[in-house]
């Protein structure tokens, strides 16, 4: 008897057979098409061809840590390498607020009115405790979010700014074999990102705000001396006069630093991002900027510089990760930093004894 309650011996007392158990997935429920797995070649093809899909699957690629993706990506790019280098890659700083997001969403939407494909790689700050990132850049580039001839990538920082940027540079190279003829890299701040980020454009624009008090405080005078251009932003209504004024204080400043080896002397302009004015100008001075350093041979040098730089880093970078993931180093790695804790040893001698390890155990 399934209910020994509809027993006579329980006479008016009756349960009803309960319901049958809900099943834990939704039937109706599609199950997704599992995304392709494209060969380097397939992926070469569909970058020079222009795919955005494929495209952001190889910077997903480049991004990955995996060993797996990392050889994949570095054949891809490899590939594309022959098809890269015809962009002008412009570098954009400024301190937080200064409304380079925005800025960069009116930049964007005249380029691409003038004929031009945008790529705009910007690096995400990341929590140090949690490590995440909200990637929000795209929400502040409502207009240029929506353009087929436009591309926005937010990479997340993620503690290690080397890293990115090398992985920012490798998706460059992508990019440009995608076909977009401007690249925009977007930094984080005024801060450590900047010489990262000067090392793989070609033109690096300052943006800054006036009526913030001491229009030179908190810019550090090696961003200074980078910037190939200083642009004032929100140039207008009751701030108009303070930007001229600033953008004087900043010319008469610049006049301090030694000329820059490319030879070209900054200029200092002021623009209004909400009103879209004063864009042609900023447009006008990149143009005559890229074409004066083509001309001298300074472009050509500067990104073979870049190049040598970036060899450089790679083999540190790649130096470190070989030393951290040796099996002998790993293991002694907590006791080692344990006895400098306890003042057994210091730091130095620490250090020697685990290079040591690293050497009696690499393969």
């Amino acid at each position: 008897m399934e209910h020994p309650e509809n027993d006579e011996l329980y006479k008016g007392l009756k349960v009803n057979k309960g319901v049958a158990g809900v099943p834990v997935i939704n039937p109706y429920l599609k199950k997704r098409p599992q995304r392709k797995e494209y060969t380097p070649s397939e992926f070469v093809e569909g970058i020079l061809q222009g795919n955005i899909t494929i495209l952001s699957q190889a910077v997903t690629l480049v991004e990955s840590a995996r060993p797996e993706h990392q050889q994949l990506a570095q054949e891809i790019i490899e590939k594309c390498l022959p098809h890269a280098g015809n962009s002008v890659r412009i570098g954009i700083t400024g301190v937080p607020g200064a409304g380079k997001s925005t800025s960069i969403d009116t930049f964007g939407m005249y380029l691409i009115g003038e004929g031009r494909k945008l790529a705009v790689l910007a690096i995400d700050p990341s929590s140090e405790r949690s490590k995440g990132s909200i990637l929000g850049d795209k929400t502040r580039m409502e207009e240029l979010a929506r353009e087929k001839n436009a591309f926005i990538r937010p990479s997340p920082a993620a503690g290690s700014l080397g890293g990115v940027a090398r992985k920012t540079r490798e998706t460059i190279v992508l990019c440009e074999a995608a076909g977009f003829d401007t690249v925009f890299v977007e930094t984080v701040g005024v801060g450590q990102s900047e010489t990262a980020v000067h090392s793989m454009v070609d033109f690096f624009l300052l943006i800054q705000l006036a009526g913030t008090g001491d229009e030179l405080q908190g810019i550090k005078r090696g961003i200074m001396e980078m910037a190939d251009g200083i642009i004032i932003n929100k140039a207008d209504g009751d701030n108009l006069e303070k930007a001229r004024l600033a953008a004087s204080q900043f010319r008469s400043a610049l006049h301090l630093f030694p000329l820059a080896d490319s030879g070209w002397v900054p200029q200092v302009l002021t623009y209004s991002g909400y009103y879209k004015s004063g864009i042609r100008e900023i447009w006008k001075m990149i143009d005559e900027y890229t074409a004066f350093t083509r001309q001298n041979g300074y472009f050509d040098h500067r990104r073979n510089e870049q190049s040598k730089y970036w060899m450089y880093e790679s083999i540190n970078e790649t130096l470190r990760n070989t030393f951290y993931n040796n099996p002998a180093v790993a293991a002694m790695l907590k006791t080692t930093e344990q006895q400098v804790l306890n003042n057994e040893i210091s730091s130095f001698v620490a250090a020697k004894r685990m290079m040591e390890l690293f050497l009696e155990n690499i393969h």
